[in-house]
């Protein structure tokens, strides 16, 4: 008996906590939706009133110097609904601006944005979305809210509009006449708030779907991917190029030296062995070290194309081992149930290296964590470290060429890192295990 009210209560408790979940959801949604409306109204009506007036000004002259900033100010504008219609509604638009030329005065920016069809589909987007926008946005929260009303009618405020002898208010399509008509409104917002617990969040999403519509015209997605890979190409020549200058420069200034300098040795020898034995003896014993130095310098440098560790037992074994070389305490847990293809295994690896001396040299850190797992297609490895925070990925920190060189497999890089710790930089790559 116990143990079926207890499973009992168990139950109901989890029904609970989910329509507690699901009241959380809608009512985030309504809240948003209602946000949204009042934003886009706002918003984006004045952006295109500003927009439309500095483009008429451009034959005056004025326009020239008030167009980059108004078209800039849209482009913002615009990321921050992309951000929005990422977290809140799952909805991914791509972001295709051509890129303009660096230090570009006035009269060349105004004439690239205009030149870009990115900038017109903005200027539509802002007519559409301080109307059409503004409707959608508005639907969540009016499902939301507007059933409040019928339930108050119904609770005494139906006295206000009416005797009760004649009609002095609509509510919906329910003419308010009495307490009768009342409690039908109430009915009606009780149907109301059963379409809002279902459609809410599908308004919502349905919000940055036209959105999307919009703002990514037909070819945006595709003009984003080109771009992404047209950078990922650059990036992997340039990536190519500077690692052969490395091997080059690795070669002549280690083993090539170790290896003439032998060679000089060996040929010494050959002059004082008869005459002076103990000098031959010595200079064989100098050319015996820099042969095995020669020969450690090439096991390194062939380490550092393509760890044979790597070659024989997989990335799993490789990082293991990545991780005995540290300084610091590194925990490694793998869930790899088969092999990436070689080149995707050794991006991954030389990433997971590049993460783990940043963390070393400037977090601070004295404990790292390693996850490398393979979900759904894609490759997911998480560093984790318990050092000061502040990590960053842009230009000109250590984790930028990481980015680069997962850009190459379309993969990306995710830096949380807030200040005081910890930081945790996460990669994924796109690809199958065999």
């Amino acid at each position: 008996m116990d143990t079926k009210n207890g499973s009992s209560t168990g139950v109901r408790a989890t029904g609970d906590g989910d329509a507690a979940g699901r009241a959380r959801a809608v009512g985030t949604a309504g809240l948003r939706g209602l946000v949204l409306a009042v934003v886009s109204l706002a918003g984006s009506l004045t952006l295109f009133v500003l927009s439309v007036l500095s483009l008429a000004f451009i034959l005056l002259g004025v326009g020239v110097l008030t167009t980059p900033v108004v078209l800039g100010a849209v482009r913002a504008f615009a990321d921050r609904r992309r951000v929005a219609a990422a977290e809140w509604g799952g909805v991914r638009i791509p972001r295709a601006y051509r890129p303009l030329p660096e230090g570009a005065g006035p009269w060349r920016r105004t004439v690239g944005m205009l030149g870009d069809p990115a900038t017109w589909r903005d200027l539509g987007w802002l007519a559409a979305d301080m109307t059409a926008g503004f409707v959608t946005a508005l639907l969540p929260a009016a499902l939301l809210l507007y059933p409040l009303e019928g339930l108050a009618l119904a609770a005494g405020l139906w006295r206000v509009f009416t005797d009760g002898t004649h009609i002095g208010y609509w509510y919906a399509f329910v003419p308010i006449s009495g307490q009768g008509s009342a409690l039908g409104a109430a009915a009606l917002a009780v149907a109301f708030l059963v379409a809002a617990w279902f459609l809410t969040p599908l308004l919502l999403r349905g919000h940055f779907l036209l959105t999307r519509a919009v703002l990514a015209g037909d070819g945006g997605e595709l003009a984003e991917r080109v771009r992404v890979l047209t950078e990922t190409r650059r990036d992997a020549v340039d990536t190519s190029a500077a690692e052969l200058r490395r091997i080059e420069r690795d070669l002549h200034d280690g083993a090539q030296a170790r290896l003439i300098a032998m060679g000089l040795d060996l040929g010494t020898v050959e002059t004082l062995i008869d005459r002076n034995p103990q000098r031959a003896k010595e200079l064989l014993a100098q050319a015996r070290k820099n042969s095995a130095d020669a020969l450690v310098e090439l096991r390194d440098l062939v380490r550092g194309i393509h760890p044979p560790v790597l070659a024989e037992r997989g990335l799993g074994d490789a990082v293991r081992a990545l991780a005995l070389r540290m300084p610091v305490g590194t925990e490694v847990t793998v869930d790899l149930p088969g092999r990436a293809d070689a080149p995707v295994e050794s991006a991954a690896y030389f990433a997971v290296s590049e993460v783990l001396t940043n963390a070393v040299k400037h977090s601070g850190a004295d404990r790292v964590w390693i996850d490398l797992h393979h979900r759904e297609g894609t490759l997911r490895i998480a560093v984790t470290d318990n050092g000061g925070g502040g990590a960053v990925a842009g230009a000109g920190s250590g984790l930028f060429g990481v980015e680069r060189r997962l850009g190459t497999f379309d993969g990306v890089l995710a830096v949380s890192s807030p200040a005081g710790g910890p930081t945790m930089v996460t990669m994924e790559i796109p690809c199958a295990l065999s």
